[in-house]
């Protein structure tokens, strides 16, 4: 009987173990296969915001806190510190770089945006009217003397004239919001500050659309994929991509990793299908069949940073920019060979 009844308990506890096992394989990814990130030494610690290029050309700008702005001649593999004399004695944030060609914009807060035609050999400061609603947040080049400008309460701007006049393209601001994302077609996406709700706006609309977010979870992020689809990020590492162009008719939620708690804050394609993932405490997700299945690269795991923004200029270049100063590169050439 005692026999007996070891064997039954050895059962049960081979058993637990499992189960435990087949959970803990559902709940963490599997490691890719290949590690395309190099980590990037910069002369700061400060936290990282934007990074776009001249052109097609390895002649690029990365901005961040402090009124942090460097440039690197070789496509981000060296980065060297430069300074601005801004006027006052203000403590500056970038937030946004773009350029078209050689002509770039940034911009900042407090209430603040910079204009080259040179490629950044000289910057000048575009008078900003005190009746701005909010605080310049983004900027998109657009072409010749042509760029769009948000702000951090989501109005929207257009100038034509090289930044000397301004159309407001929306009537009434939407608030303060957590991130505005554009697509390449000139739409926008913005989540409220809580992470409540989001709100859309399309060229032509007079107001931003609001929307309810899509479950009890709080919105993180949101943005346009490449074929103009939305994608968004939730409290507690949840993913969900919109079915359609439809900005309420959603896929199914879904968490790449949930066993564990680690908050993800950007997503970003290189290519249609090629997604990426960051989050925190290094934390970095892959997915090669448009987030249909997922992987992790544990190679960064050991960066001791948040990332909060990833930044694909060409399916060969890309950046994840982080705090304190840590910046990863992507290197086309790894990729291929892993490839």
């Amino acid at each position: 009987m005692n026999r007996l009844l070891l064997s039954f308990r050895r059962i049960l506890i081979l058993l637990a173990v499992l189960v435990l096992s087949t959970g803990c394989s559902r709940g963490y990814l599997p490691s890719t296969s290949f590690n395309p990130w190099q980590v990037v030494e910069l002369p700061t610690t400060a936290t990282l915001s934007d990074v776009a290029f001249v052109g097609n050309s390895p002649h690029g700008w990365l901005v961040g806190k402090s009124a942090t702005l460097l440039e690197t001649q070789d496509g981000g593999k060296t980065w060297e510190l430069r300074s601005l004399d801004l006027g006052d004695d203000l403590s500056y944030s970038f937030t946004s770089v773009s350029f078209a060609g050689e002509e770039g914009w940034i911009a900042g807060q407090p209430s603040i945006l910079l204009h080259t035609t040179d490629g950044g050999k000289s910057w000048l400061r575009v008078p900003l009217s005190a009746q701005l609603p909010g605080s310049p947040n983004t900027v998109k080049a657009l072409g010749p003397k042509t760029a769009e400008m948000t702000t951090d309460i989501g109005a929207i701007y257009q100038t034509k004239d090289g930044g000397r006049s301004w159309q407001a393209l929306v009537q009434e601001a939407v608030g303060v919001v957590r991130n505005i994302s554009r697509s390449d077609d000139g739409r926008y996406v913005a989540v409220s500050a809580r992470g409540n709700f989001y709100s859309t706006w399309e060229p032509g609309q007079d107001a931003w659309q609001p929307h309810n977010r899509t479950s009890s979870r709080r919105l993180q992020n949101m943005g346009f994929a490449k074929d103009g689809r939305l994608w968004l990020l939730a409290r507690g590492g949840l993913v969900q991509f919109s079915d359609s162009e439809d900005y309420e008719a959603w896929g199914e939620q879904v968490a790449p990793e949930f066993a564990t708690s680690w908050g993800l804050l950007d997503l970003a394609y290189r290519t249609p299908d090629e997604i990426w993932v960051a989050g925190g405490s290094g934390n970095l997700l892959y997915s090669g069949d448009g987030g249909q299945t997922w992987q992790k690269d544990r190679a960064v795991e050991d960066v001791p940073s948040n990332f909060y923004k990833i930044v694909f200029d060409s399916p060969e270049r890309g950046f994840i920019l982080g705090q304190e100063g840590n910046l990863l590169r992507y290197d086309a050439d790894a990729a291929a060979k892993a490839a």
